[in-house]
């Protein structure tokens, strides 16, 4: 059967703050002049916010840019920020540091905690109010190139391919989409984006990007419990000195507080587990009591882009560019990413719209967009905080220190801290490193894989090839499990990957379970010789957030 093609003057590839914005202003650019501009957005996630997931506090900057009357028009920010607090935390208590002593970017003042999953849903609405198509449940799978070698556009993957790779009686083929300029905004670590940059070599003058992951929790707490408009971030325990990370608490809405977690992915222990450090958290004397008596409601993972300005690699390539967290705007110290992924795929747009308005036939590179972008807001806001991440490698306790110094002078130090290394170089070997002794969770404020996993509405269909390809099957077992006592089964939030053995212990198997893939991408981030690719399964697959 062969496939179906359907023409448009832009493609855009995921439907979240990037993909979302970008699609609203080449349509604002449209109708200020009076121009057609065709626009189609694709979604793997079921619908719209399925997949997206955030603390989130948001700065409305790029917002109020983008649709200034987005309070008449309902948008889902509905609980403006009213107190900030940021702590440092040791096993048995906190310290308060004072806000008159923090620099602006860790203030909250003007923000809005919100679902970020409500706040896309919103954004899809105006999007299609303007006219732009957007389908969910469709996965780009490949990209499509002209004889020149420029991009020509996206497929969405087959359907209906059974664990055999043999056609089921449900198969359909995947639909080409054909487009003048393709945007690529999938999020982090995705797989168009990835294929991309190796094709292109756009990440040849960057430094490698780093990563976090985070895993969040949403809970219905006590009346009595609920303080609105707050936000509680912290750090210190239960990490050691030489691991970046740290939790954030928002109250917001009816009674809900979003928890959450975040681990750098640089860390050095193989015996550590980014999952079993968040119940940690909840465990600590300042968090459990605003949990306790409530019910966790939802639960999910997801890498974050942690390089800041020194790993964005290049934008453009010919046909297309990339947007938001597949490039990694996000600001670290402020532990925020939408609104500069929203800018980013505004500025995206405007330039995009200049090139079709000037009767250019598309596939050529949009220069103008980099450009602009480095002539914005999003460039110094990013330059501002450049060093603050890298500086972590010296530890948390002089990564804090110069880090404020860095904020304090607003970015002036006339130098720029390098990354030297990506995440999946950072384990040490397992016979070198302290096994962490995790306690048991309670069932009430601590839990385990699987039933969070529930929580996420993760859902594969069975009978389809697994989504998590591995370059070697002999690796995990020959190699991974000797050397790093195979750190998969412990930094994947989902439960993913097993090492099953017989009952004495004899014959290890290396057992992945891509059912329960929330497409947080850690293993395709951190598995140390890079063994695990993660692809896009079938459309409409994985996590089904609804507040997220």
């Amino acid at each position: 059967m062969e496939r179906e093609s359907m023409e448009y003057d832009v493609v855009i590839v995921g439907a979240g703050p990037a993909g979302l914005a970008a699609a609203i202003r080449l349509k604002q650019k449209a109708a200020e002049t009076g121009r057609e501009v065709s626009v189609c957005v694709l979604e793997k996630g079921s619908e719209v916010g399925a997949h997206i997931l955030s603390g989130a506090v948001l700065d409305p900057r790029a917002l109020n840019e983008l649709i200034p009357d987005w309070k008449e028009k309902g948008a889902p920010l509905d609980t403006p920020v009213t107190k900030d607090e940021f702590h440092y935390y040791t096993s048995v208590s906190s310290f308060r540091l004072p806000n008159f002593g923090l620099p602006k970017e860790l203030h909250n003042h003007g923000n809005y905690i919100v679902s970020m999953g409500l706040v896309t849903r919103w954004m899809a609405q105006q999007a299609e109010a303007l006219g732009v198509e957007i389908y969910p449940g469709f996965a780009a799978a490949e990209v499509l190139y002209h004889e020149d070698g420029s991009v020509k556009g996206v497929a969405t993957g087959d359907m209906g391919i059974g664990k055999d790779g043999q056609h089921t009686g449900n198969y359909t083929p995947g639909m080409e989409l054909h487009a003048k300029y393709t945007l690529i905004g999938e999020g982090v670590r995705g797989s168009l984006a990835k294929m991309l940059m190796e094709k292109f070599q756009l990440r040849t003058e960057c430094d490698p990007q780093t990563f976090g992951l985070g895993v969040k929790e949403l809970w219905e707490v006590k009346p009595e419990n609920h303080r609105p408009g707050l936000v509680q971030h912290g750090f210190g325990w239960p990490m050691n000195n030489e691991t970046y990370g740290g939790g954030w608490l928002y109250h917001f809405g009816e009674n809900l507080v979003s928890i959450g977690y975040v681990v750098a992915l640089d860390y050095k222990n193989p015996y550590l587990s980014p999952f079993e450090e968040f119940q940690r958290h909840k465990n600590h004397p300042l968090i459990r009591p605003t949990l306790e008596g409530g019910k966790r409601l939802a639960y999910g993972g997801r890498a974050i882009n942690e390089g800041g300005l020194q790993s964005i690699p290049k934008l453009t390539f010919p046909g297309g560019c990339l947007i938001g967290c597949s490039a990694g705007f996000v600001n670290v110290p402020r532990i925020k990413g939408n609104h500069t992924a929203m800018k980013s795929g505004m500025v995206c747009a405007e330039a995009v719209f200049d090139a079709l308005a000037e009767g250019r036939e598309g596939h050529d590179e949009v220069t103008a967009y980099p450009e602009r972008l480095k002539a914005s807001w999003l460039w110094q806001e990013l330059t501002t905080v450049r060093n603050c991440r890298p500086a972590f490698r010296w530890g948390t306790l002089l990564g804090t220190l110069y880090s404020g110094l860095e904020l304090w002078t607003r970015g002036k130090l006339p130098w720029t801290l390098r990354h030297k290394h990506a995440d999946h170089e950072s384990l040490r070997p397992a016979a070198q490193s302290k096994k962490i002794d995790y306690p048991k969770p309670d069932g009430v404020v601590t839990f385990d894989r699987l039933s969070s996993v529930y929580l996420s509405n993760t859902n594969h269909e069975e009978n389809q090839p697994s989504h998590l390809k591995l370059k070697d099957p002999s690796v995990p077992i020959a190699y991974t499990l000797p050397l790093y006592d195979e750190p998969a089964q412990r930094y994947c939030p989902a439960g993913v990957y097993e090492v099953v053995r017989a009952e004495d212990g004899s014959d290890p198997r290396f057992v992945i379970n891509a059912q329960n893939c929330v497409h947080c991408k850690t293993c395709d981030i951190k598995d140390p010789k890079q063994n695990i690719v993660w692809t896009v399964p079938e459309g409409g697959g994985g996590p089904n957030y609804q507040m997220m």
